[in-house]
């Protein structure tokens, strides 16, 4: 392997497994507090480098045509658009969180476009190939694309639409990211990486807490009693 893949190997394994250590703190830490950001935009900051430098060694193994390892690359390609998705989309939210109609920023709706097309790329690909790693990964990113222009493109349907889709893009991308650690390295732990189980299970876990998650929220945010109006309310918005 060359100088160039070998860097960007490195720093993508280094970036993921920063993800990988600190993506469960804003989960636990207290929500807007300092820690919740700080570690956040670490976590952010490490998924845009493994987005990075995976379509990076993916356009090197294209450029290149060295054709042998083509299906693990394009995978890594593939995760690298994935996962920026859903992370861009957790921070994208909060600067919308006001919005009361369809919003259409071009970067909102373009990344979900883009990985949906990569999604049907890389399927097509994999059957071509008949390359489960591809196949099985596809429809994610076909639910993770359709759910997001899905999102932009409706109205608000209650007040905290924003902090749902917060809580599930960060979720999403951390899911994601896990699941491909392990289908990587599953040869590494004695594992057959194609079982059905190391595919299912950080989804399963992940979306079965994640939703328990959200329902604590909304019961919360529900019995909140709604903002005072008049001058008062007025003064003491910052």
């Amino acid at each position: 392997m060359s100088l160039v893949p070998t860097v960007l190997l490195w720093i993508h394994v280094a970036a993921g497994m920063t993800a990988l250590s600190v993506f469960w703190l804003p989960m636990v830490a207290r929500k807007g507090g300092p820690l919740h950001r700080r570690v956040g935009w670490v976590y952010v900051g490490a998924m845009a480098a493994v987005a990075v430098t995976g379509i990076a060694m993916c356009g090197w193994q294209l450029a290149t045509n060295r054709s042998a390892s083509l299906p693990s690359y394009l995978f890594l390609g593939y995760v690298g658009v994935l996962s920026w998705a859903s992370a861009s989309l957790g921070v994208r939210v909060l600067r919308a969180k006001s919005r009361t109609a369809a919003h259409r920023h071009p970067y909102d709706l373009g990344l979900p476009v883009v990985l949906i097309l990569a999604a049907v790329g890389i399927l097509s690909y994999g059957v071509v190939l008949r390359a489960p790693l591809l196949m099985g990964f596809a429809p994610v990113g076909l639910l993770v694309g359709g759910s997001q222009l899905r999102y932009w493109l409706r109205p608000p349907t209650t007040r905290m639409h924003w902090w749902y889709e917060h809580l599930g893009a960060m979720v999403g991308s951390s899911i994601g990211a896990l699941t491909a650690f392990l289908v990587v390295n599953a040869h590494r732990l004695g594992l057959n990486g194609f079982q059905l189980w190391l595919w299912l299970t950080p989804t399963v876990v992940g979306v079965v807490g994640m939703r328990l998650w959200v329902r604590h929220y909304q019961r919360r945010f529900e019995a909140r009693p709604a903002p005072a109006r008049g001058p008062v309310a007025t003064r003491a918005t910052p």
